[in-house]
């Protein structure tokens, strides 16, 4: 029986040895920089224990080029399609990515619901997603670039009633095939606040409620200083209230509404600001939501934040750096690790992998275009960046995305967005 038992395990340790490692591959939503070449989505080995570790193993490209390849979902879907936009041509595009190394392009599709321009995709427990569209149908491409790409900050003026160079969007709760289940306009008849252009939504099923964001990708529509949020009901898409962020120490930290994150209790939000501030939002299922400035960030331009556990991890461009915050007390929160990178990067993009302990980030827009992986301590919240995770034969930790050969054949400079861990 001993016997037995021993081959037992030792049968379970060759099979736990040959498993697959966790979060084994990245996917990379990409573009040539000189915007000739189509637009892609790139799969990366992000295993460990591979021998390819950090070597491009598949891409497909989209057959169009210049779309502006942007935000893909903050996190992979457990069914292994991913849903990502080309903001410039106000398009979407559904992969298939249960098989890693062969991905494949399921449908792809514009406007919906009288709606243009998508931004984010968040999906619901059911399936479902709800998305954000910037503007209504008919929208030209936004003559600037998002914050968060290396553009400039607008001027902060306060917005008046007034025409807005582009009619705001809405939400749009659809299948990942964009089959609309439900639409609502951001306009607000009851707010004075004309720049509203839904960037981030961030259900709360728990509440019925939804609270969005509302910065203008276009940089150059300096009278959108978005720093608007609007509360809806999850159920029927009704408007319920708009409201603005107070104002921070600098004076201009609530401008640039951004991304937003639940909180553990399941009825507050982080929401972060590309002027680099972090606000507190509470009260969300009632009629007077409250939002309290907590923390501010070096200059502006921060980028796409991600939470693990009970620490907030925020890209600072100006600092070249990642920061970690724990949260565990929310009205504090209290950095507790840094990382640094090179001082011609500028760190936006940031995604988990399925146990947060992983983290890929990107410097999109800056000169490196490398992406960098990042452990993270799940007790102390301490970030320590992965030197393996590297050129072959290079000095310096992450993987250049500048004169590789793809296997669809572009050998350019690719300008990735969008970037996740696969589930496996």
């Amino acid at each position: 029986m001993r016997h037995l038992l021993t081959v037992a395990l030792a049968l379970v340790a060759i099979s736990c040895a040959q498993a697959p490692a966790s979060s084994s591959y990245l996917f990379v939503w990409a573009g040539d920089k000189d915007k000739t070449a189509s637009d892609f989505l790139g799969v990366i080995d992000a295993d460990p224990a591979s021998p390819r570790y950090g070597a491009i193993v598949a891409s497909i490209p989209v057959g169009e080029s210049a779309t502006f390849p942007h935000h893909t979902e903050n996190e992979m879907p457990a069914g292994g399609h991913l849903l990502a936009n080309g903001f410039g041509a106000g398009k979407t595009w559904l992969f298939d990515l249960t098989h890693p190394e062969q991905p494949k392009i399921l449908t792809s599709f514009g406007a919906r619901a009288g709606l243009s321009h998508p931004h984010s995709y968040v999906r619901l427990p059911n399936g479902d997603v709800l998305a954000t569209f910037q503007y209504a149908e008919g929208a030209q491409m936004p003559g600037g670039h998002a914050h968060g790409a290396g553009a400039a900050l607008p001027a902060g003026k306060v917005a008046a009633p007034a025409k807005p160079s582009q009619a705001t969007g809405g939400l749009v709760l659809m299948t990942e095939r964009g089959d609309v289940i439900r639409s609502a306009s951001a306009s607000d008849p009851n707010s004075p606040y004309a720049y509203t252009y839904p960037y981030y939504a961030l259900p709360m099923p728990a509440i019925d409620r939804v609270l969005s964001s509302t910065t203008d990708m276009d940089d150059k529509n300096t009278p959108a200083t978005s720093e608007w949020l609007q509360l809806w009901r999850l159920s029927d898409l009704t408007l319920l209230k708009t409201f603005a962020l107070p104002p921070g120490p600098r004076g201009d930290e609530h401008k640039l509404t951004g991304e937003l994150r639940l909180l553990p209790d399941g009825k507050s939000a982080y929401v972060h600001t590309f002027s680099c501030g972090l606000y507190l939002v509470r009260d969300l299922d009632t009629p007077e939501p409250r939002a309290m400035f907590v923390k501010s960030f070096t200059k502006a331009d921060c980028g796409v934040p991600a939470v693990s556990g009970h620490f907030w991890l925020q890209p600072v461009p100006y600092d070249h750096a990642l920061i970690s915050l724990d949260i565990s007390d929310p009205e504090h929160p209290r950095e507790v690790s840094k990382v640094t990178f090179g001082e011609d990067e500028g760190p936006h993009w940031l995604a988990l992998d399925a146990t947060g302990r992983r983290a890929v980030l990107n410097s999109a827009g800056s000169k490196p275009n490398r992406l960098y992986l990042i452990d993270v301590d799940p007790v102390t919240g301490a970030l320590t960046i992965d030197d393996r995770f590297r050129d072959p034969g290079a000095t310096t930790s992450g993987v250049s995305l500048t004169g590789k050969r793809w296997p669809h054949g572009f050998t350019g400079e690719a300008r990735p967005h969008g970037t996740v861990f696969s589930r496996r």
